[in-house]
């Protein structure tokens, strides 16, 4: 069954609440395609040039959550994003003891979403990676404190991100 864009849509604006995954499963089409379709307030497509820079800013944001799913489990991590380097085919994450540890395989991502996306009804901000089927890789959440209040400073450092994104699409 091919599903229309316009269908994707009136499912996203049927149900506000639903995450994206929820909504892919729902339609049987990937990821990628549903948040492709969010609004333009909730998504801005970051250029995939740009990756290396966006990786290399990423520790310095503090800590955050980075979710990884795999066949309907999730793994989370709270902490720093840590550092990297190429070597071997991938982008080797570099943590001296406890911490994010692995090995991305960057040059199969197809696409990175910086998404504004209400979750269970708290603001909410994401880093998304894709995979070549439109497939989620991981996610990074910017962080949230004691009280469960996103971090300003991350939340300042999002949006500027954004803001620059779509004034190069302008």
């Amino acid at each position: 069954m091919s599903v229309s864009v316009e269908q994707i849509r009136q499912h996203l604006e049927s149900n506000p609440a639903a995450m994206p995954s929820q909504v892919a499963a729902e339609l049987n089409i990937s990821e990628f395609e549903v948040v492709s379709e969010l609004p333009s307030e909730q998504l801005s497509i970051l250029p995939l040039e740009q990756k290396d820079t966006l990786l290399a800013e990423l520790p310095e944001w503090g800590n955050m959550t980075t979710i990884i799913s795999a066949s309907g489990s999730i793994f989370e991590f709270k902490g720093s994003f840590p550092k990297g380097k190429y070597a071997h085919g991938y982008y080797n994450l570099i943590t001296k003891g406890d911490g994010l540890h692995g090995h991305l395989k960057l040059d199969v991502i197809s696409a990175i979403a910086l998404i504004s996306k209400p979750f269970r009804g708290t603001e909410s901000h994401s880093i998304n990676f894709f995979g070549p089927q439109g497939e989620v890789v991981f996610k990074v959440y910017l962080g949230r404190d004691k009280k469960r209040v996103l971090l300003p400073e991350q939340v300042a450092r999002f949006t500027e991100l954004k803001q620059s994104v779509n004034s190069e699409l302008a």
